[in-house]
This record gives C-alpha cells, structure tokens and sequence, in this order.
C-alpha cells in the first residue's frame, strides 16, 4: 500500500515537473498598425447599427453614403466612425 502511493506521488511529480507554462508573444506594434481599417468599419456597425440593421449588400456607394449620412445624426458618429462605415461597405 504505502509502495502504491509512493508511486502515485511519483508519478504525479514527475508530470508536475515536465509542464513549464506556455506564454503568448504580444502583439508587436507593426502587428497591431496593420490590422485593417475594415475591421473597423465592421466594429462601428456591429456597436451602432447591427441591432436593427443588417449589413447593406448591394447598395451603391452613393445609396450606402446617404444612408450613412443619415444615420451618422442619429447613431451620434463621428466623422471618422462614419468614413469607417463606408470603407466597410466598399473596401
């Protein structure tokens, strides 16, 4: 019996020992300068508009522009919210 739990000790020190953490590397900042500008045109809709609209495909660009132009009022958008907005409609 006590040769059974010295070997369960054993064995479990030994599974204990060989784990080392893994780490992530954080983003470096050219990873982080790189992410697109249609990401986020895709975040200002999906905090804004996806709650009562679905993404316009098919629009024109000078339909979409209306409509952002509109919506921009009502939603509160900024300038540069709303520039995000038509990049993701028409990349």
């Amino acid at each position: 019996m006590r040769t059974l739990a010295l070997a369960t000790i054993a064995v479990l020190a030994s599974t204990a020992v060989g784990q080392t953490p893994t780490q992530t590397k954080a983003p470096t900042q050219a990873a982080v300068h790189k992410a697109p500008k249609v990401n986020e045109g895709q975040r200002v809709f999906e905090q804004n508009c996806s709650r009562c609209h679905n993404p316009p495909d098919g629009f024109s660009p000078r339909i979409s522009s209306t409509v952002v132009r509109h919506m921009r009022v009502r939603a509160n958008l900024s300038e540069e919210d709303a520039k995000a907005l038509m990049k993701f409609f028409h990349p």
